[in-house]
């Protein structure tokens, strides 16, 4: 009975000291800072969009993307905006799908980018951003909820 009592006191702390390690484990740092990341920047992009206080977010709108908007170019940047806000609010409620829906976006921002010269850079560092939406995805099936 010793033995009984013993092995299930050890077993109590291995899962105690493992369910600490998890919550404290680099992948789970990592998942939390993406999380956070990938809910702040689209939700503050998107509001921008509207207030114009970061940048006027028109610039990055390739023109041939423009002419093909029946609303026209600042009206289109303005539902991109809400897109955005969207897309960072699913992020923060089921980060599975909405990881790969900032992905996705990233990628359609990211061809817009290259119609537009002197905006390569710009594409790049999207193109990376992309990467870590994709992070956030996979991490998410591990720790969210």
């Amino acid at each position: 009975m010793s033995q009984s009592i013993t092995g299930n006191q050890g077993e109590f702390v291995s899962s105690r000291v493992e369910g600490a390690a998890t919550t404290s484990s680099p992948s789970r740092q990592a998942y939390q800072l993406l999380h956070v990341a990938f809910v702040a920047a689209p939700v503050l992009a998107g509001i921008d969009k509207f207030l114009h206080v970061l940048v006027n977010w028109d610039m990055y709108l390739a023109p041939a993307i423009a002419k093909l908007s029946p609303v026209g170019g600042h009206a289109l940047m303005l539902a991109v905006g809400v897109i955005e806000v969207i897309a960072g609010l699913l992020v923060a409620l089921k980060p599975r799908i909405g990881a790969y829906v900032v992905a996705f976006w990233l990628w359609g921002i990211i061809i817009n980018l290259l119609l537009i010269p002197n905006y390569y850079d710009i594409a790049l560092r999207d193109f990376g951003l992309s990467l870590g939406a994709l992070a956030l995805a996979r991490l998410s099936r591990e720790f969210s909820s």
